[in-house]
């Protein structure tokens, strides 16, 4: 089904659960937003502009906030990340903008860049103010893209602004990738994902929701498009491989999470145990605690020093009341039809550094619910079999290779970006790489179309 409308105007969180998650960093005023505004230093040779994978001219969207023209505050960041308002909320901003600000040599607290931005992107959609970005002079060539998460919808920004056609297909109802289902809502409300992802529809991409992409249907639309783009994500979350795991109860961090904000799931049993220690566990566990579970662990089989979570995202964790249990591992999980609790068993290290199970040590950690969040796997497999005469799409443990500069897949008809060639970074991050490979989809038409 194509739609230009991009969802359903009735797609949002349930009350009862947005109630739950209010915003982990509440927005400023403008009596809070122009003296913060006024602390930055407005630096020439910005490390805030170097550090953001999309390149936002941090200092001059700042001092637009600071001079009242919010309006060329919103056009500055959407001209570097037309995700401009969702990575306000949901990037790491501590490790990257805000870690890399001047400030930090005085001592002194980091300009608030992640608020600010998100105080000029609320400003913009509370004016209802035009899209700054204009689709480019048609040029005749058309893109598929696969997938409709933040790579492909930078991509498709990019190629519109050039006069590309761009076909977002998406197996979901939805669009957005992981900042629809797999944010959690603290951090980007599922309205404030979609409500960006309406300006697209201004750029005229044309959407395809319920669309499951196999080979035969690549090729298809390999045969009907100038190019392809790749931003297929990743696959399901890892399983246990331990007995009891089709048990009801048994879940994964990403269902849970996409659960709660698509309207399915709005409760949670009392006593919860997260698997794995990383960011997205991280989400799962907070999210149990305000969906009702009042006894939340966190199980990993290394230290908090091996865990993959950033520091701010475990210390918010333990300030919700969750509770974690380093060295164990799963060996198995208990319950009739449903779950009743985890087996653990304790692990010691070896003088080679590996880690093994504690004789004697195994107990039972007990559970209503079990979320896993131990990675993810790949779902690059149906590239294989790809027919034709173009060159295979290279992988490499499942993730396509690309050239880190355009985007491009050793087939040159086919560009890819975000986590399926990642392996799992930020939004961000995804943003960035959709963004090249657009600008890059861009040259390599103009390339062929000189060339013939």
């Amino acid at each position: 089904m194509s739609q230009r409308t991009p969802f359903p105007q009735q797609a949002q969180t349930r009350p009862e659960v947005a109630e739950r998650f209010g915003d982990l960093h509440p927005p400023l005023d403008k009596q809070a937003a122009v003296p913060e505004a006024n602390r930055c230093l407005y630096c020439f040779d910005a490390p805030c502009t170097a550090a953001c994978p999309t390149h936002i001219d941090v200092p001059r969207f700042i001092k637009k906030i600071a001079s009242g023209n919010l309006g060329g505050s919103a056009r500055t960041i959407l001209d570097a990340n037309i995700l401009g308002a969702s990575c306000a909320r949901a990037c790491p901003v501590e490790v990257l903008c805000e870690g890399a600000c001047v400030m930090h040599r005085y001592n002194k607290q980091p300009i608030q860049i992640a608020r600010l931005q998100r105080f000029a992107m609320d400003s913009f959609y509370e004016k209802g103010t035009a899209l700054p970005l204009k689709p480019g002079m048609e040029t005749g060539f058309s893109v598929a893209l696969i997938g409709a998460g933040p790579a492909s919808l930078a991509c498709a920004a990019e190629l519109r602004r050039r006069g590309i056609r761009a076909d977002l297909y998406d197996a979901r109802p939805l669009p957005g990738g992981l900042n629809t289902y797999g944010v959690a809502e603290y951090k980007l409300p599922l309205i404030e994902s979609l409500r960006e992802i309406e300006m697209l529809s201004q750029l005229g991409v044309d959407f395809h929701f319920g669309e499951m992409i196999d080979a035969a249907a690549l090729m298809e639309l390999e045969r009907k498009h100038d190019a392809v783009f790749l931003g297929i994500g990743l696959g399901t979350i890892h399983h246990l491989g331990v007995a009891g795991e089709q048990l009801s109860g048994v879940t994964d961090a990403l269902n849970l999470i996409a659960g709660y904000k698509s309207g399915v799931l709005a409760r949670v049993p009392a006593r919860v145990v997260v698997v794995g220690a990383g960011n997205t566990a991280i989400d799962a566990a907070i999210a149990s605690v305000r969906l009702g579970a009042t006894d939340v662990h966190i199980v990993y089989r290394r230290g908090p020093e091996q865990m993959s979570a950033f520091r701010f995202e475990y210390e918010h964790a333990r300030s919700e009341g969750v509770k974690f249990l380093w060295h164990v591992q799963p060996i198995g999980i208990r319950g009739d039809k449903a779950v009743k609790g985890i087996e653990l068993t304790k692990l010691v290290s070896t003088e080679d550094g590996s880690l093994v199970p504690q004789s004697g040590s195994e107990f039972l950690l007990e559970a209503d619910l079990i979320v896993l969040s131990i990675g993810q796997g790949t779902h690059t497999d149906f590239l294989s079999e790809l027919g034709g005469k173009g060159a295979k799409i290279q992988l490499e443990r499942g993730r396509i290779l690309i050239d880190r500069v355009t985007g491009q897949t050793s087939n040159p008809r086919f560009f890819a970006g975000g986590d399926c060639t990642n392996g799992g970074r930020e939004v961000v991050d995804a943003v960035a790489e959709g963004k090249r490979a657009g600008i890059g989809i861009a040259a390599w038409l103009e390339g062929q179309h000189v060339k013939a």
